[in-house]
């Protein structure tokens, strides 16, 4: 794939178009977390996924000029949630290591937010398991700066067969999301199980809650919160949705009545 422009506007379109699903806890299932992902509009390759476009993008600063434009759009999403009465703890969005070891990382963001009046607290900002392997000093360190200025931080797509669970006590994240991969063998794998919990418990001991991804099911969802993994997002929980789509509690008790 080649290089792609970073601008606000694509052919009238945002560069960046943001989309939501829900996170929810399993013993009453309702919304706790909002997880985001990007379509990115180019203008000579059209609309592309982040399985796409994210690995490009880090090869240079493309993908700090991206997360520029995400944070922004972001923001914008978060205020018009807040303006609807909207509840949700939290909304993610991704953040590349490049932008992670910038020694301006903490004034940039805190610029930022004080700008918009937005919490700090409601931003999480998810990374990689790239950082397992190639984190470095100034990544943590920069983790524990941002987490101590109401910041939270997820580790994403852990539990595959490239994610050395020791590693993950070098970075002080606040959630480690399950992945699908891993969820996926739930039900017909007993060893699963046991895997879930123990990475469970080797998260809590850090401080860490975990969240699975790809739930497709009840019984996934009974398994994982016996495992004492509270919350879950997937195809039982949610799609991705533009924020106007998301419906609030008062909202959703009205179509299960009228469902």
């Amino acid at each position: 794939m080649g290089n792609f422009e970073t601008t606000t506007k694509v052919g009238g379109l945002r560069a960046v178009d943001m989309k939501f699903r829900p996170i929810r806890e399993f013993e009453f299932g309702e919304l706790q977390f909002l997880q985001s992902r990007t379509r990115l509009n180019t203008p000579e390759l059209g609309t592309l996924v982040p399985e796409t476009f994210r690995k490009v993008s880090e090869l240079s600063n493309q993908c700090v000029s991206l997360f520029e434009l995400e944070l922004r759009q972001l923001i914008e999403n978060i205020k018009m949630m807040q303006e609807s009465e909207f509840y949700f703890r939290w909304v993610s969005m991704y953040m590349p290591l490049r932008f992670l070891e910038s020694k301006d990382v903490q004034k940039y963001l805190m610029d930022k937010m004080d700008e918009s009046r937005v919490d700090t607290n409601k931003i999480c900002f998810e990374l990689s398991p790239d950082i397992l392997f190639e984190g470095k000093s100034i990544h943590g360190t920069n983790i524990e700066h941002l987490r101590n200025r109401g910041f939270h931080f997820m580790l994403t797509n852990f539990g595959g067969m490239n994610s050395p669970l020791i590693r993950l006590a070098y970075y002080p994240v606040d959630f480690v999301q399950l992945s699908e991969e891993m969820i996926g063998y739930l039900v017909d794998d007993s060893r699963s199980l046991a895997a879930v919990e123990s990475i469970v418990e080797f998260a809590s001991g850090l401080g860490a809650e975990t969240i699975a991804d790809g739930v497709m099911s009840a019984e996934q969802a009974e398994l994982l919160f016996k495992a004492q993994c509270r919350y879950g997002s997937g195809p039982l929980v949610g799609k991705y949705v533009a924020s106007r789509h998301l419906k609030n509690k008062k909202e959703e008790k009205q179509e299960d009545k009228e469902g």
